[in-house]
């Protein structure tokens, strides 16, 4: 193989990765939890798009190749168009817990959470949700259900965890 080879096979490849996660945490109630991966997917799909584009549009020799290599960098960049590429760079922030307000007892890393999301200049998004680790770097959300005082598997814990590192007066 050659180098062109080489370099379109990791190319393609870190982008259909980006293109991936980035649907994952849009989409699905599977979201991103590492702040340094976030940034990667978000400014990485924004970055790659055309990068990959124009390099399969010079590497490819034949036009059939062209056209099947530029089909998913074409629909992506019409997709960042239409989303706007500064509401992806404001979405870029992960979720941060702040408190922990229930423990599954049966489950460690089951848990009701008060999350908020650092948006810059335009404030905090806030949200409590149910949240399902599957490692530190991914998790799983969902709402949280009304009769949750109620249920005997949840143990109230109340405990303050602060990522974001707010200083409160």
């Amino acid at each position: 193989m050659t180098i062109k080879k080489y370099i379109s096979t990791i190319l393609n490849g870190i982008f259909i990765l980006t293109i991936l996660l980035f649907a994952l945490d849009g989409l699905t109630s599977f979201e991103i939890k590492s702040q340094a991966i976030k940034l990667f997917t978000y400014f990485g799909i924004m970055v790659l798009t055309p990068l990959t584009l124009i390099w399969n549009l010079w590497t490819f020799k034949t036009a059939k190749w062209k056209i099947i290599g530029s089909t998913i960098p074409t629909l992506t960049l019409i997709g960042i168009l239409i989303i706007g590429p500064f509401k992806m760079a404001f979405s870029s922030s992960a979720w941060r817990t702040q408190k922990v307000i229930y423990q599954n007892g049966h489950f460690n890393f089951k848990k009701v959470e008060f999350q908020m999301q650092d948006v810059g200049a335009l404030g905090y998004n806030k949200r409590t949700v149910e949240v399902i680790y599957l490692t530190d770097l991914f998790m799983i959300v969902s709402p949280v259900e009304k009769d949750i005082d109620d249920r005997v598997e949840w143990v109230k814990v109340d405990k303050e965890v602060n990522e974001l590192g707010l200083k409160f007066p």
